[in-house]
């Protein structure tokens, strides 16, 4: 094995962290989910990847998109990335010996937005470079971030257009993290063009108003953790709104861990919790409605992300 357990846990269970360090064991949603599930966006990385894997197939995951951002984890996520699926089998096997594998993984590769001052000439050549290999499918998470402004907006602006255009010659679509830059970063789509491929709104947490130029724009609109919170009354009445062939589910760990497991770190079992919460957005009890919705989520994701390599990419 080439990994190392840091949580100190090997098994199935859902834990959160009480006062002094103690850890709980959190139920999953009863009944089960029926359907399988995708994560659409996650943060794999060095560590425990192999016991998230394992434990992400445990409980139903079998296809997750992981990013690796070009400033940072890029090379990272694809040169471990099949090592890390080999020794989650092995985990599998301890944890969970009657699941048949791991799950899928295709990564979106590209320059967050916070990031966009780092984007210089050799950057740009090695993202060129790895979406090229047929493990990419999408170029994410790319946009815009006026929330923390860690690169100056016209850098963002920039990079973004400039990775849209990236995009549009790859014929693979974009993952975009869009905060507190939702019009601004629509106008640029309508102006270079919204990508054939597909757009995916990542994180989405928009009220109704907002979002309706998404979803008439035909968007993929992927939720997360924030789904179940509290405070999202307007982001669940918008996912309402939503047409059922346009609903992705994510993670986005290790951040945004969703109720009832808040102050753990996030990993893409937890998709679970943000399905059952999408279910009950939806209308659908548990039983063969809420297996018919949730099958489709997931296929919207192997439709989106899971194609077979571009002409660009075999090029």
């Amino acid at each position: 094995m080439t990994w190392v357990n840091t949580t100190g846990y090997e098994d199935t269970l859902f834990r959160v962290r009480k006062k002094k360090g103690e850890a709980k064991v959190v139920d999953a949603p009863s009944p089960a989910i029926e359907a399988p599930i995708a994560d659409a966006h996650t943060h794999l990385g060095p560590g425990d990847a192999p016991l998230v894997l394992a434990r992400a197939a445990a409980h139903g995951v079998d296809f997750i998109c992981t990013i690796a951002t070009a400033t940072d984890d890029l090379d990272v996520v694809y040169a471990q990335l099949d090592t890390w699926r080999e020794d989650a089998r092995e985990v599998l096997a301890r944890i969970a010996p009657a699941v048949p594998d791991v799950p899928r993984v295709r990564i979106a590769a590209g320059c967050h937005p916070h990031d966009a001052s780092k984007f210089t000439p050799e950057v740009r050549a090695r993202l060129i470079e790895v979406l090229h290999d047929p493990r990419t499918c999408a170029v994410g998470e790319i946009g815009l971030d006026y929330y923390y402004n860690n690169s100056e907006p016209e850098a963002q602006r920039r990079v973004f257009r400039e990775q849209l255009r990236i995009a549009h010659e790859a014929g693979l679509p974009v993952q975009l993290h869009v905060r507190d830059a939702h019009a601004e970063a629509f106008e640029i789509l309508q102006e270079e063009g919204f990508p054939a491929a597909g757009v995916m709104l990542h994180c989405c947490s928009l009220p109704p108003d907002e979002l309706r130029p998404w979803i008439d724009a035909g968007c993929y609109i992927s939720y997360g953790g924030a789904i179940t919170f509290g405070r999202s009354d307007d982001a669940r009445e918008a996912a309402a709104l939503v047409p059922a062939g346009r609903v992705l589910t994510e993670t986005d760990a290790p951040y945004m861990t969703p109720v009832p497991l808040r102050g753990s770190k996030c990993e893409s079992a937890h998709t679970v919790f943000t399905c059952a919460k999408l279910a009950e957005v939806f209308g659908c009890a548990p039983g063969d409605a809420r297996r018919a919705l949730l099958q489709r989520f997931h296929d919207n994701a192997l439709e989106l992300l899971d194609k077979e390599p571009t002409a660009w990419q075999t090029a």
